[in-house]
C-alpha cells in the first residue's frame, strides 16, 4: 500500500491516518522500523513538522516508539488504541498560531505598560530563574511571563485566549515531543529569550518586543524539530514496500 500525497486540513491527522493503515494492514509489522521523518515528507510532500507531529500523535497511542538515535518503530499496543482526536491541534500549529498572536500583544505591550505590569512580568522571571525545569512549577511561571504580557492591554479575552492557548501544553502530544527536547538547557535559553522581550517592553520598543516574542516563539519551534538522530536511510526498503 504506497503513501500517498495529502492535502491540506490538520495534515498531522492524515499522515497519522495513513501511517496507521499501513500499520493495520501489515505493510508494517511490530518491531519494524518506519522509514525517518525526512523520507516521509518527501514522499508525502509535506513539511517535517507535520510528520513529527504524526509520529508523536502514533506514539501517544501507543502504535510507534521513537527510539532517538536508531528510528521510529511500529509497537504492539498494550490496549486497543484509539485513533487521533479530532480535537486535538498540533504542537507545531499551536507554537505557530502563538508566534502571530503574542508578537502582535507584545508589539502593543510596549506601548502601554505601566510600571505595575513591569512588576508582575519580572515577578514571572526571577520565579522562573528558580525553578528546575522540566517540571510543573516551571510551566506555571512560564504561564504566568506570557500572561504577565498580555495583561499590558488590560484585555480580558487576549488574557484568556494566550492562557489558553499556553495551556494546550498539557496536552498528551506537546507532553510527548517536549519529553524529547526539554531539558535544563533549553530552559536557560528560553528564559533568556524571555529577558530579551521585557527589556524591549521596558525600553518602549515595539519594533525589538514583538521580534524578540516571535523569535522565542520560533526558537520554541526550532528546538522542537531537532533531527530525533535517526537519518540513516532506508529508501531501499520503502522501495520494495511501495512496490
Amino acid at each position: 500500500m504506497p503513501l500517498e500525497a495529502v492535502e491540506a486540513r490538520r495534515l498531522y491527522r492524515q499522515v497519522a491516518d495513513q501511517l496507521r493503515a499501513l500499520i493495520d494492514s501489515g505493510e508494517y509489522g511490530v518491531g519494524d522500523r518506519l522509514p525517518t521523518e525526512r523520507e516521509l515528507a518527501e514522499q508525502l510532500k509535506i513539511s517535517r513538522p507535520t510528520v513529527r507531529e504524526a509520529l508523536i500523535a502514533l506514539e501517544v497511542e501507543g502504535r510507534v516508539r521513537i527510539r532517538v538515535g536508531s528510528g521510529i518503530y511500529v509497537s504492539e499496543p498494550a490496549v486497543p488504541s484509539q485513533p487521533v482526536p479530532a480535537e486535538i491541534e498540533g504542537p507545531f500549529e499551536l507554537l505557530r498560531a502563538r508566534e502571530f498572536i503574542e508578537g502582535a500583544i507584545a508589539e502593543q505591550a510596549a506601548r502601554v505598560a505601566t510600571p505595575e505590569d513591569i512588576v508582575r512580568i519580572d515577578a514571572s522571571l526571577e520565579a522562573m530563574a528558580t525553578v528546575q525545569h522540566p517540571g510543573e512549577d516551571s510551566m506555571v511561571h512560564d504561564r504566568a511571563f506570557h500572561v504577565a504580557v498580555s495583561g499590558c492591554l488590560d484585555n480580558a479575552v487576549l488574557v484568556r485566549v494566550v492562557g489558553e492557548l499556553f495551556d494546550q501544553r498539557l496536552n498528551p502530544y506537546f507532553a510527548k515531543l517536549a519529553h524529547y527536547f526539554e531539558n535544563p538547557q533549553s530552559w536557560s535559553a528560553a528564559l533568556a529569550e524571555h529577558r530579551a522581550i521585557r527589556d524591549a517592553i521596558v525600553a518602549r520598543n515595539p519594533e525589538a518586543a514583538g521580534k524578540a516574542m516571535r523569535e522565542h516563539l520560533a526558537r520554541s519551534q526550532a528546538r522542537f524539530a531537532r533531527n530525533f538522530g535517526t537519518e540513516t536511510s532506508t529508501a531501499t526498503r520503502v522501495k520494495a514496500r511501495s512496490s
